[in-house]
């Protein structure tokens, strides 16, 4: 069973008071994973929103057969699979467990009729979720900017 000061390490749930963490602590559950799992593929319906409590998950982009990008490496503490709180969405990227993991996991549907009864948990949340993703487009647009920049072909244009 999850408590409320479980909910505590991980940085998005700061922003949430006490109680609403304890709310919260109802309806995780603990989900635990070897190294070299895949805890989500991309393109698969996104039913879960994951929290790392310990090990270490990379979230990888497949190029091609052969190519594999890791677009970002959550350690302990670090949310993913955001996917899932938006209505019908896939995943977009590969969840792969570089260590042993544990995480804190809740399905949307469970979270959203905890926002119904507290919509102050739910704007926080969201505010919290969408820095998250601010940051990670910020992260892949600087990853773009120097895949162009760095690629040969225009390497002239910006000299």
């Amino acid at each position: 069973m999850v408590s409320g000061a479980d909910l505590k390490q991980i940085v998005m749930l700061t922003y949430l008071t006490d109680p609403m963490r304890d709310r919260l602590a109802q309806i995780v559950d603990v989900l635990k994973f070897d190294k070299g799992e895949i805890i989500f593929k991309a393109k698969e319906p996104s039913t879960r929103f994951y929290m790392l409590r310990s090990g270490q998950v990379l979230l990888e982009q497949r190029i091609s057969d052969q190519v594999t990008a890791c677009v970002a490496a959550i350690k302990p503490g670090y949310s993913f699979g955001w996917s899932a709180m938006i209505d019908d969405e896939m995943y977009t990227v590969d969840a792969v467990c570089e260590a042993p993991c544990e995480v804190f996991s809740f399905k949307p549907t469970k979270i959203h009729k905890l926002f119904e009864s507290d919509p102050e948990m739910g704007l926080r949340f969201y505010r919290r979720l969408l820095v998250i993703i601010k940051k990670r487009l910020d992260i892949r647009t600087e990853q773009f900017k120097q895949a162009i920049k760095n690629h040969p072909d225009m390497q002239a244009l910006f000299q």
